[in-house]
């Protein structure tokens, strides 16, 4: 297992941290690994599946809001809110407060460019690190 922290510090990525995500999706789908995304709220959950269709006119990324539609076993990236019942797959995309339980492939943190927020990320950071997770940090 593998935990790898994303920190965000192009403009590109600070004035739209969710297109940070559509870019980690999308690399996700092209090596046709099925991803999950843990999204913070309904709403972060409805803004994600948006941007996911129009943040590149050359990509399309196959996805779908878990309970929303019942063809959602086959979706490439499946986007879950938090009251939503759905497995882990391979590779997790968390936007929550906490850390991922259970068994992945590779969870991927994404962290915010602001400094005060970056708190309870190092906290996941340590967590993991207790797991036995292998843990990397990449400047985003």
């Amino acid at each position: 297992m593998r935990a790898d922290f994303y920190l965000i510090a192009k403009p590109r990525f600070r004035e739209e941290p969710l297109r940070l995500v559509c870019e980690l999706a999308r690399k996700a789908y092209e090596t046709g690994t099925p991803t999950l995304v843990l999204a913070r709220d309904a709403a972060q959950a409805e803004q994600l599946d948006d941007l996911l269709w129009a943040f590149d006119p050359d990509a399309f990324i196959p996805h779908q809001i878990v309970g929303v539609d019942a063809d959602e076993d086959e979706a490439e990236v499946l986007i879950a809110a938090p009251d939503a019942d759905v497995p882990l797959r391979p590779i997790v995309i968390n936007l929550r407060d906490g850390a991922v339980e259970g068994d992945f492939e590779r969870v991927l943190e994404v962290v915010p460019a602001d400094q005060d927020a970056r708190g309870p990320l190092r906290e996941r950071w340590k967590h993991y690190q207790a797991r036995g997770i292998d843990v990397n940090k990449y400047d985003m």
